[in-house]
């Protein structure tokens, strides 16, 4: 795949069993789950371990709280009009998140953040690896292509990720949080604030989980103002 914003591929069913109860090898890489010790109790977290009374923007896969100053856009697929990625406009940074189904024992962090690395550097982008407050994370600095297809200079990004249980998701920043610590913290307790809905039915690890429009959005608005009531 050439894009480094969604380098995830789809496995197959083995053995007549759904996929997401199966431990696939990864050739070497690191398979053991990346996420903070506390991501049960300080998120992000799964819809079973979330507050039930708390109100959410319910968005099919992921629920977002709500908070001043908040702004949801949802990326919709041209094609299907299928909606696969929520952007999250805050803190003068933008965080992107996608929902991903994963094993039950074993996680996609570490596997898709070296794919994340070798696309950025074949697209003649630059990577750094370092320890985030959900793990390891990659910084990378992206190529810009300009309006007639020249080079436009390059922007920042930093890709975090965190394993849950039957799920994986990950986060894009750009904006002031890639280099403002205040920023920094704001988008980060943004991302803990999300609450992943795995649901039952089975599905191949790294499928994204499907997400939709706010129940009381109308067809044509793909970015609205998410602050509490």
């Amino acid at each position: 795949m050439s894009d480094p914003q969604n380098p995830m591929a789809e496995d197959p069913d083995v053995d007549g069993r759904p996929a997401d109860e199966i431990d696939f090898a990864t050739g070497g890489v690191d398979d053991a789950k990346s996420a903070p010790d506390n991501r049960d109790v300080d998120g992000p977290l799964d819809e079973h371990e979330a507050n039930a009374v708390r109100p959410y923007v319910d968005l099919g896969g992921v629920k977002i709280v709500p908070r001043e100053g908040l702004h949801l856009r949802l990326e919709v697929e041209e094609g299907t009009k299928r909606v696969v990625a929520v952007g999250l406009d805050y803190a003068g940074s933008t965080l992107q998140v996608q929902p991903f189904a994963a094993p039950r024992s074993t996680g996609l962090w570490h596997e898709i953040r070296a794919q994340i690395v070798q696309q950025i550097q074949r697209q003649g982008g630059t990577t750094r690896e370092q320890d985030g407050v959900f793990g390891p994370e990659v910084l990378a600095e992206l190529p810009v292509v300009a309006g007639g297809g020249e080079g436009g200079g390059k922007r920042l990004a930093r890709f975090i990720g965190v394993d849950g249980p039957r799920w994986f998701l990950r986060g894009v920043i750009s904006g002031a949080a890639t280099v403002e610590g205040e920023a920094a913290e704001q988008i980060e307790d943004l991302f803990r604030s999300i609450v992943v809905v795995r649901g039952s039915m089975p599905m191949p690890p790294r499928d994204l989980i499907p997400l939709h429009m706010p129940a009381n959005a109308t067809a044509g608005q793909q970015k609205r103002q998410v602050a509490p009531e």
